[in-house]
């Protein structure tokens, strides 16, 4: 079976004619914006506002570089990566790019956590706010949906642990799975969740193919294994949600782009993203994205067959909700819920909202990386740049909420993970620098940053 054509546009190279100082601009915004964020952060700071930032101004962690051999490990990585990849993605087999780049992102992740030790890949799923911390207190899985609202208020009798009571009950539920099949402990927690982060750029890979073509797939690759996302992908429960929703999306995007057998394709990625909206509230919004990949290819579609491809995704969806709601669980009772929990916390009180909805996207600029937001300022009109494009609108919409403030380097790595697609529109002979500058913000960050993930 063959995946059907798209229009010549979408095959095209996005950076062709892209002036050469626009991505140059785009990162000069980008380093206003972070210096900007910070410097007025600091300001609040020395006024008494506690930025629950532990210390950090745009990024949840304290300025202090770490001066240790260990370092080295991800700088060789860094440079391996450096040297093979683009070499790599342009001659690799597509089955091998899409199994290598999962192994590269792993690898690149693995080896910047372990330059502040052995213990930083599952130390932060240790803390008493994270999810392993409410596992033991599970008894049966009925139970658990039935009575998980019961528990997410904070002055409720027994209420669960900051993040677990932040989310529908899939995030704590996959946990207690790992548990109950004998893969409990951190190991396997730590494990889980850089898996499923790493398997999150081989399906970007295939939603990029599907909407513009396998060059702009390979082209991209690169900079999605050494974006800065890394840092968040070893070791953030967040990166289980990135890998789940991009999936997803993946399956979407290929079910629209198939002339035949989309249907089964188009009903499992519904099933993976009902199950993503299980796990965060807050992926909700991302909803633009699966729609975009759709909606890319009415043209050879029509307005027909966009909304056949829809119809069959939202009975996934509706498959696990319905699951969800026959186990117990009201999904938009837990929503209201958590948004109380989260008002009512010290977090949301002390940050001043107007600064949050900056320092949001700052801190998701440094998380995407150079590369991301240069290609960013060179968007030209393509089905490739609707997919950066609608994960930013989703950004928008979920910075207006009101109820994100603060750690969207971590909270919103579902979506960053898709920004080095805008990669592709860069310059081509600038592609190397913008690799190389990923790269090495991502190793700054982890040298200099004390973060807590």
């Amino acid at each position: 079976m063959t995946e059907a054509t798209t229009e010549a546009p979408r095959r095209t190279t996005p950076a062709a004619g892209t002036r050469p100082w626009r991505p140059w601009a785009g990162l000069l915004a980008a380093v206003l914006l972070v210096g900007g964020t910070a410097l007025v952060g600091r300001e609040l700071a020395r006024g008494g506002a506690d930025l629950h930032l532990i210390g950090g101004y745009v990024l949840r962690g304290d300025w202090d570089p770490l001066v240790s051999p260990r370092v080295l490990l991800p700088a060789a990585v860094g440079l391996a990566l450096l040297l093979w990849a683009p070499t790599a993605a342009r001659a690799a087999r597509w089955p091998v790019l899409l199994a290598g780049s999962a192994a590269a992102t792993a690898g690149w992740a693995v080896s910047l956590a372990l330059a502040g030790g052995w213990g930083r890949l599952t130390e932060p799923l240790g803390s008493r706010y994270e999810y392993p911390y409410d596992v033991p207190r599970v008894g049966g899985i009925g139970e658990l949906l039935r009575t998980f609202n019961d528990s997410v208020l904070a002055d409720s009798a027994d209420p669960w642990t900051t993040h677990v009571s932040g989310h529908p009950p899939g995030a704590l539920l996959a946990f207690v799975l790992l548990e109950r099949a004998g893969l409990g402990g951190l190991g396997w927690a730590a494990a889980t969740c850089i898996a499923a982060g790493a398997l999150a750029v081989p399906a970007v890979l295939v939603t990029v193919r599907a909407v513009a073509g396998e060059p702009a797939a390979r082209a991209v690759a690169p900079f999605l294994v050494l974006a800065p996302t890394a840092l968040w992908v070893a070791t953030s429960a967040d990166a289980l949600f990135a890998g789940v929703f991009a999936w997803g999306v993946a399956l979407l995007a290929t079910a629209a782009a198939r002339a035949a057998g989309a249907a089964p394709r188009a009903l499992a990625g519904g099933v993976l993203l009902g199950l993503a909206l299980h796990l965060s509230f807050g992926l909700a919004s991302l909803g633009l994205l699966a729609l975009a990949v759709v909606l890319v290819h009415r043209g050879r579609l029509g307005w027909a067959g966009v909304v056949r491809v829809l119809a069959v995704a939202a009975a996934g969806v509706l498959v696990v909700f319905a699951l969800f709601a026959l186990g117990g669980y009201d999904w938009f009772e837990g929503l209201s819920l958590t948004a109380e929990r989260v008002r009512s916390g010290p977090s949301y009180a002390d940050r001043p909202l107007a600064f949050f909805l900056v320092a949001n996207l700052a801190a998701a600029a440094v998380a995407a990386g150079p590369a991301s937001v240069a290609g960013l300022a060179c968007l030209r009109r393509s089905a490739l740049a609707l997919l950066p494009v609608a994960v930013l609108a989703a950004m928008l919409v979920s910075d207006a909420t009101g109820l994100v403030r603060g750690e969207t380097e971590r909270i919103w790595l579902p979506f960053t993970v898709w920004l080095p697609v805008a990669a592709a529109f860069l310059p081509p002979r600038q592609s190397r620098v913008w690799l190389v500058l990923s790269a090495v913000t991502a190793l700054v960050v982890e040298v200099a940053v004390r973060t807590e993930w």
